[in-house]
Formats: structure tokens, sequence, C-alpha cells
């Protein structure tokens, strides 16, 4: 195993992707509204609105949440509770939908696109093992989505703390859940995603079947990946603990799995039927 080549086929991917403004600048105007926009506005109108009944009813409403929760929500004012049950709560799902979406996109043309651009045969005649290939193509799937995530959660820390913040005693954001959420659950259930998008940007002909496939693939996950997370913040911290350690635990599986996919044949189009 040679890491330099691994990550010499991750650079030249991510080159390839920063070139792309056609791809990458949809990604980021995606990222800005679910990090930014929509948070920085609902959160500026709830904090700023004043004593109004619906922000009344609405911290009224928290009383069902799970008792693990209410313990948590901060605030004596109904705005306060209300924007902070928001903050942590509602929108920490986000930072899982988005980096999958953005990951699945990436990896789904990855492999494909080598046979499409011609230079697949390059690539299967190369030094790199297929092994330093796949983890190459994981890798250059991963770091955008990811670091979206981390851009964006970074950004949505500060609006959270500046318009929450004041209103339940100063800034508090990120939770200790937060944190496991982001460094614990999120990258594995990013791998299971990569794993079989990977390999099935391995066996596709084109682009768009790929792509096409990857959101029948991606769409279950995402949804598994929200309510699970969703799950872990309403909860105690060891569900959380115990839900990243069962995801590490199929992510290591699947990837070992996904790594017989990609072989020399498939990137020269030669075995690249399902």
């Amino acid at each position: 195993m040679n890491w330099s080549r691994t990550l010499t086929v991750a650079r030249t991917d991510l080159k390839q992707l920063a070139q792309a403004k056609d791809f990458w600048l949809p990604m980021v105007v995606l990222g800005s509204l679910f990090f930014v926009v929509f948070p920085g506005i609902l959160l500026l109108t709830i904090t700023q609105i004043g004593q109004v009944d619906v922000i009344a009813d609405i911290s009224d409403t928290l009383d069902v949440l799970p008792s693990s929760a209410q313990e948590q929500i901060e605030g004596q004012s109904p705005e306060g509770r209300t924007g902070y049950a928001l903050a942590v709560f509602l929108f920490a799902p986000v930072a899982v939908v988005i980096p999958l979406t953005i990951s699945t996109a990436v990896g789904a043309a990855t492999i494909v696109g080598e046979r499409e651009r011609g230079t697949g045969e390059f690539l299967a005649h190369s030094p790199a093992g297929v092994r330093e290939i796949y983890l190459g193509k994981l890798i250059a799937s991963l770091l955008p989505g990811y670091g979206t995530t981390v851009v964006g959660f970074t950004v949505y820390s500060m609006i959270v703390n500046l318009t929450v913040g004041p209103e339940v005693g100063g800034w508090f954001f990120p939770t200790a859940q937060w944190w496991v959420m982001i460094l614990w659950v999120l990258p594995p259930f990013l791998a299971i995603c990569l794993s079989l998008v990977l390999r099935l940007s391995a066996r596709v002909t084109s682009t768009a079947a790929a792509q096409q496939a990857s959101g029948l693939i991606s769409l279950p996950l995402i949804m598994i990946a929200y309510s699970q997370s969703t799950g872990a913040l309403l909860g105690s911290g060891a569900i959380a603990i115990w839900l990243g350690g069962l995801a590490w635990i199929i992510a290591i599986v699947s990837l070992n799995r996904g790594v017989r996919s990609v072989t020399r044949s498939r990137l020269l189009g030669v075995a690249s039927g399902m």
C-alpha cells in the first residue's frame, strides 16, 4: 500500500473538481442555503420578533420532547427556549444530509467518469494498485462533502451563538452532542454511502446512469442518517456513541468489500456491466 500514490489519485480528482464550476457552484449555494440563510432568517425572526403568542405556543410544545432533550434546553424566555431547541435539534440533521448529498454526487462520477474522459486507460496502466485507486477516489469524494460540513458548521455556530446566545446567557454552541455527531457519527455514514456509490460507479456505463442509480442508493441512507442523528441528539450521549460505533463497523466491512469493485478491466471499460 503506497499512500503517496493514493494521495496523487485524490489530488488529481480534486483538481478536476475545482475546475468544474458548473458542479461545485450549485453545491456551494446548497450548503449556504441550509447552513446560513434558512437558519439565520428563522433564528433572527424568533429572537428579534419579541414576545408574541406564536413564540409562546411553540415554546409550550417543547414539553412533548423527551425528558433528556428537555433537560438540555436553556433559556428563561419563550424566545430563548424556542431558539435553543430549533438551533440544536431541528437543524442538526442538516449536517448529515448536505455532506451525503455532495459526496454522493462526486462519487457517482468518479470512476465511470474516467472512462468517459478517456483517462481510464492511463489510470489502469499507472503504477497505482486497485486498492490505492479506490482509496484515492474515496478520499476525493469524501473531502468535498465533509469540507462543506466543516465550513458550514463553523458559520452556523457563529449564527447560533450571535442570535440565540444572548437569550440563553451566552455562547453555548456547539453542544457536546453536536461534536459527537460531527466527529463520530457523520464520518461512518459518509463512508457507507460512498462505498456503495463507488462500487456502482465502477460498474455502470455512463455518468448519467451512475447519478440516477446513486440517488436510489443514497436517498434511503440519507433518511436513515437524518432520523438516527435526530434521535441521537434528542436522547442521551450514549445513544450517539453506540450509533456511531455500529456505523463504523458497517462502514469498515462495506469499504473492504467495495475495493473488489475497482478492477483495471473496468477502468478500461472491458467489464463495466453490472
